[in-house]
């Protein structure tokens, strides 16, 4: 039976949606993104939702009478991941490969941070198994399998003593940001363009909002002062976006990362602006749903099959880029490869849920 649209699976589409955007960049539809008008963007919203249903699950019936299968459910995830992670990287170098000789054009080999494993094969692929190897654009799956494999201590933390999950987050980012750690990149030398160990303090947030007790009872009791202080914080979000300011590192006190707008450790400006966006849209999902039924459900079903829509999502949008290059940018164009890129989004969510809905062909072993 299909399931009925809920905000979750909404704005999970929503922001699907737009990182397929996004990550063709130089395209028109990218000046319209939500990263052009707040310090947050659809990665925030992304991982934030992540935590949010993480709440849903901890707090089912079946995880509260079976912890442990609920964790090791979990971990299971995290193992799926890990395989997405790696099919669309060996992919996405497929696609490298393929595009560099049809186009004649070998620098398409360096697109990407590619060029460490074209350079070096057998340690690029030893990369890319071990995850120290992250491809531009398909870097945030590798966040979400670290994220899933800290779940289960952060469920576990949350049942023995709620109160305690916060402030053990907070504390982790603030010394992550204080002392600016970060899990190295290899072959090549630098570090993860999402840090998981900052970015599992909006994941925890989104955890703790998801649920009717703590922090997120209190948010839900509270919501309309909190979505009248959100307004003024999107408005300078705006503003400081549209007039492209941007803060000098040299001209803030240590620790900087406290006070720019950086993404790869999720700076609080970001977290800051993903919350007020958060208590802004929380109660408008129902108006939308009775003005723009079919959208919705639309994008409900793309959140629904969030991972399939975005591995598929991810190598159109790379399809994307090299077209571009191949014949050329311009709104024509640019709206045909979102145009496609929509339609190949909603065609594979469409297929996921056919596909699990069929009846099995074979069996039960446990019927024998």
């Amino acid at each position: 039976m299909p399931r009925s649209p809920n905000a979750v699976d909404f704005w999970r589409g929503c922001a699907l949606v737009t990182i397929s955007i996004d990550h063709v960049p130089g395209n028109h539809y990218v000046d319209y993104t939500l990263h052009n008008f707040a310090f947050s963007d659809a990665s925030e919203v992304f991982v934030f939702l992540a935590g949010w249903a993480m709440r849903l699950v901890a707090d089912s019936r079946t995880a509260r009478a079976n912890p442990a299968a609920a964790h090791w459910k979990v971990l299971r995830r995290s193992g799926e991941l890990y395989v997405a992670q790696i099919i669309i990287s060996l992919l996405a170098l497929a696609l490298t490969i393929l595009a560099a000789n049809l186009l004649n054009a070998p620098f398409i080999y360096d697109w990407n941070g590619a060029a460490p494993v074209f350079n070096s094969p057998l340690l690029g692929l030893i990369g890319i198994f071990t995850l120290f190897t992250q491809l531009g654009y398909f870097n945030i799956l590798p966040l979400y399998v670290i994220l899933m494999m800290m779940a289960p201590v952060f469920t576990m933390i949350y049942r023995a003593k709620p109160v305690l999950l916060l402030p053990v987050s907070l504390a982790l980012y603030v010394v992550v940001l204080t002392f600016s750690l970060n899990l190295p990149t290899w072959p090549e030398e630098g570090r993860w363009f999402f840090d998981p160990f900052s970015w599992q303090f909006i994941f925890v947030l989104g955890f703790l909002l998801g649920g009717n007790t703590g922090l997120g009872g209190w948010a839900r009791r509270h919501i309309k002062p909190l979505f009248w202080l959100s307004l003024p914080l999107l408005a300078i979000g705006l503003y400081v976006n549209v007039y492209n300011i941007r803060i000098n590192p040299i001209n803030v006190p240590s620790p900087k990362l406290f006070f720019i707008f950086d993404k790869t450790f999720l700076s609080p400006a970001r977290i800051i602006s993903m919350l007020a966006l958060a208590a802004a849209v929380a109660r408008v999902f129902p108006f939308i749903y009775r003005m723009l039924k079919w959208p919705v459900e639309i994008m409900s079903k793309l959140g629904r099959n969030s991972l399939n829509v975005f591995c598929v999502g991810s190598l159109v949008s790379l399809i994307g880029q090299f077209y571009r290059y191949g014949v050329g940018g311009g709104w024509i164009n640019d709206t045909f490869i979102v145009g496609i890129t929509l339609l190949i989004l909603w065609i594979t969510a469409w297929f996921t849920e056919w596909h699990s809905q069929r009846p099995h062909l074979t069996a039960p072993l446990s019927s024998a």
